[in-house]
């Protein structure tokens, strides 16, 4: 299956004696070298525990170690739906940039309804063994994603970026406490759920290889960031392609019961935009360099973007 640049993935029907049908189904396994070296045990586990309150492909089989299938895997029933509208198809790497037309209006509720719907689920009463939980009212939150991208960045980068370096003491002098930890998708934007034309129903939100427990501001500056928007009819900016900022922040506010705090925000925007930088500086272009990654050619082509997010970073630190 194309699309994505982390995880290989393959669809194919099961045929099985004990049954009259067959099934389609997908499986989902790691590369040798990854753009983002994620654990799928633990985006297994956090599927499992939010099925039953939100649209996500069940699961069949995992394997974690990669014991049976070579590779760490998973299979995963396979959901219809497209990512982008049919006449969009093909115009867009990862849904990034596109845009969903008419259907957009019907997307918009049920894609701000579900991230609040995860951000307020008790995670206490799910099954995450594989989950650290970061302390109440403790900086836990913003650290240790700063810690697992920074370890990210000396392990696999080819040269120095000072900017980098910069940045991520800025984020660990000033990393905002978080009251109360969540369930955090860590990358809900457009071209990460699917949808059912022509009714525009979600059928799946997909890519949980990034969730944890952390701040729902997180998630948050993650969707409004500019990259994974697009520009409306009327040359508005609309977040993930769907609507204007102060709508979704508005609607998400009444929907979730939860006070955004402007300035976490602003922390986090930094936070992504480091977070982007340090997936294409280091780890995808030591993927694509060393050529274990299925998605070589696709690994090298986001490198070239280097410099604007150098470039967004050190405006960043410049204002700050």
């Amino acid at each position: 299956m194309t699309g994505g640049a982390s995880k290989e993935q393959f669809a194919f029907r099961l045929d099985h004696a004990a049954s009259d049908q067959s099934e389609r189904l997908v499986l989902r396994m790691d590369p040798y070298a990854s753009a983002v070296d994620t654990c799928r045990g633990r985006e297994a586990e956090m599927i499992q525990a939010v099925v039953d309150d939100l649209p996500v492909p069940s699961i069949r089989l995992v394997d974690r170690d990669g014991i049976h299938l070579g590779q760490p895997g998973m299979i995963m029933a396979l959901v219809p739906g497209v990512s982008m509208p049919s006449q969009m198809a093909g115009r867009a790497v990862s849904g990034i940039g596109g845009s969903y037309g008419a259907i957009g209006e019907r997307l918009a509720p049920q894609f701000t309804r579900h991230i609040a719907a995860l951000h307020n689920l008790d995670f206490t009463t799910r099954s995450l063994e594989l989950f650290d939980v970061p302390r109440a009212n403790s900086t836990d939150a913003a650290l240790w994603q700063v810690n697992a991208f920074a370890r990210s960045w000396h392990d696999d980068r080819l040269e120095a970026a000072p900017i980098l370096s910069l940045t991520e003491r800025w984020l660990r002098e000033n990393a905002p406490v978080c009251e109360s930890p969540c369930l955090v998708h860590g990358d809900y934007r457009m071209g990460n759920f699917l949808f059912t034309e022509p009714d525009g129903l979600i059928t799946a939100v997909l890519d949980w290889e990034l969730s944890h427990i952390g701040d729902f501001h997180e998630d948050l500056s993650y969707i409004l960031r500019p990259r994974f928007g697009s520009v409306g009819p009327d040359g508005q900016l609309l977040v993930s392609g769907l609507m204007p900022k102060p709508v979704f922040l508005e609607e998400y506010e009444k929907l979730s019961g939860r006070r955004i705090r402007n300035a976490v925000i602003a922390y986090y925007d930094v936070f992504s935009a480091w977070k982007a930088a340090v997936v294409v500086r280091a780890s995808a272009v030591r993927a694509a360099h060393e050529g274990h990654n299925h998605q070589d050619l696709l690994l090298a082509w986001l490198a070239t973007g280097t410099g604007n997010h150098l470039r967004e970073l050190a405006d960043m630190m410049d204002r700050l």
